[in-house]
């Protein structure tokens, strides 16, 4: 019994990532192919106005927690740089301890003849919390959630109104737009500039072309329908990703979902393993919470949630995948310290040699999805990246794995009832 768990955790660990590379690789090239190919779907042209020819309001809704760094900046260039002509700036302050409310207070008085507020929460109440509080005091029937680090493209509004219009029915109830890295001056920054293009870029290519729908929205930069928030019962604010939860409460409640590949937006991404390993925590837990809390209502009706079906069955096989991965390193670190005692000298080459063929055929799988994905996905000018390739395959597929173990029982405590939406903002340089 215990050679036969041993060799299904072999086997899911040979085969999920290299099947899952595969997939995305095949996704990509029927989004670029066939589905971006539907002017039905993604709109060509500007069509940014509604059906009585007007601009459609828009309310930027900045979540902030100690961003004393970076948001004057962000605020500025929200006030002064978008090119479109009906939009507000909502920044909600969520109990900041730095210097981020004086700022705050300065930039108010800076565009007190424009539309801009802010919005003060005494004590830290996470992000959703912060989403939810100014959009009830929003005035647009859309609203813009842009993170405090982050800089859409200045004709971003436009484009994702396009995106909006592009369908017949009003039923699109999010965009979510296309990551990238603003600083690329370290190692770390340069390889997550190539996994927002491949792994990001390229799985909601894949979802887009082949089920219609997305599993997580990007969190950083993304155009909600406010009947949509309203429809759902807003973000949920016990979560630890309001962007993965919102999308699936979205999609099981029947709203359509895109993602605007040529709408840029670039953010600051850690540059410190620690910071990196709490940032993929966080996502984990996320992730993990939608998948706990979904599971039997999809696995109930197959039929209605077929969409949702895929991508529980994807987020089953990484969950696995993660915990066989570091199972199987346990028995290989026995085994070796045995070989080594016992003098097993030809048993250590005979493994080594087969773990090396192990790791280059995952290498070799996953630097061609990385590379098809960065060849449609150059906008931002990401291809002279690739090299970094390596790096990131042999780092963050460790990281993301061990977030995923570690997240779980956290996550467990949040679906029971127990969850908190607080959050800290990384240190800013």
């Amino acid at each position: 019994m215990v050679s036969l768990i041993i060799n299904l955790l072999f086997f899911i660990l040979i085969s999920y990532p290299i099947i899952g590379a595969m997939c995305w690789f095949c996704g990509v090239l029927c989004y670029q192919f066939l589905y971006k190919s539907n002017s039905k779907r993604v709109p060509h042209r500007s069509i940014s106005k509604n059906k009585n020819n007007a601009y459609p309001f828009i309310s930027i809704i900045v979540p902030a927690h100690n961003e004393e760094v970076l948001i004057e900046n962000t605020i500025d260039y929200l006030m002064n740089e978008i090119d479109y002509p009906n939009y507000e700036v909502i920044v909600a302050d969520d109990g900041s301890t730095d210097n981020t409310p004086s700022v705050l207070k300065k930039m108010s008085e800076k565009y007190i003849a424009k539309n801009f507020r802010t919005l003060r929460v005494n004590s830290n109440k996470g992000k959703a919390h912060a989403l939810n509080i100014a959009a009830g005091f929003a005035k647009g029937e859309f609203i813009l959630s842009n993170d405090a680090d982050v800089l859409p493209e200045s004709n971003a509004l436009n484009r994702y109104m396009d995106y909006f219009f592009s369908r017949e029915n009003s039923r699109v109830a999010a965009v979510t737009g296309n990551m990238s890295v603003r600083n690329r001056s370290s190692i770390l920054g340069k390889s997550q500039t190539v996994e927002f293009s491949s792994i990001v870029g390229s799985i909601k290519r894949s979802q887009s072309a082949t089920i219609d729908t997305m599993y997580a929205y990007s969190g950083a930069n993304t155009m909600y329908r406010k009947s949509a928030l309203i429809d759902v019962g807003m973000f949920r604010q016990d979560r630890a990703t309001e962007d993965i939860s919102i999308a699936w409460d979205h999609s099981l409640n029947g709203w359509e979902t895109l993602f605007a590949p040529d709408i840029m937006f670039y953010m600051n991404v850690p540059e410190n393993l620690i910071s990196l390993f709490h940032q993929r925590k966080r996502w984990a837990k996320g992730g993990i919470e939608v998948w706990l809390s979904n599971f039997i209502k999809v696995v109930k009706s197959p039929i209605k949630y077929f969409k949702q079906v895929i991508l529980l069955l994807d987020q089953t096989c990484s969950i696995v995948w993660s915990f066989s991965f570091f199972i199987l390193f346990f028995f290989f670190c026995i085994n070796m310290i045995l070989f080594f005692i016992n003098r097993n000298y030809v048993d250590i080459e005979t493994t080594l040699l087969y773990t090396s063929i192990f790791i280059v055929f995952e290498l070799f799988s996953g630097l061609i999805e990385v590379g098809v994905s960065l060849i449609f996905d150059d906008a931002s000018k990401k291809t002279k990246y690739i090299i970094f390739t390596p790096l990131y395959l042999l780092i963050f597929w460790i990281i993301n794995p061990l977030a995923i173990v570690v997240s779980l029982p956290g996550a467990i405590k949040t679906v029971l009832g127990n969850g908190i939406g607080t959050w800290a903002s990384p240190k800013r340089n």
